[in-house]
């Protein structure tokens, strides 16, 4: 690796020490459906977006949620104690598109219908409120 690569990833590792993040990767739901869930807690303070997942009637609603705890943990992790409420927010959330599944249906007369098995990423952010400002 050369010098101008070598210095460039570390001046994103040490950017990456000071966020703190979760990632879900190949969920077996389209990343429509995922969305739908995704933009009810952006934005949203992180204990408070962990009841509107709770009561959710999505599925998709359990995995994020999931995710979510996962990325407070890694917030309590990094600064040695826990989260307080009101303390973290939803900094950044977002589904990107996995690889898909295809498949194919039989249909009438010889043809066949093509079966699309959809999948997503699923990345959330967390940050302080004092930190925003």
């Amino acid at each position: 690796m050369g010098l101008r690569k070598r210095e460039a990833a570390d001046a994103i590792k040490a950017a990456r020490k000071t966020e703190y993040f979760a990632k879900l990767r190949n969920v077996p739901s389209s990343p429509r459906k995922m969305r739908l869930v995704v933009d009810m807690v952006r934005g949203q303070e992180a204990f408070k977006a962990l009841g509107i997942l709770k009561f959710s009637n999505k599925e998709a609603a359990r995995r994020v949620e999931k995710l979510l705890r996962s990325a407070i943990a890694n917030w309590e992790e990094k600064n040695g104690r826990k989260a307080e409420a009101g303390e973290l927010y939803v900094k950044t959330i977002f589904v990107d598109a996995a690889p898909m599944l295809k498949r194919l249906r039989p249909a009438p007369q010889g043809r066949g219908y093509r079966i699309r098995k959809r999948s997503n990423h699923v990345t959330v952010f967390v940050d302080t409120l004092n930190n925003d400002k």
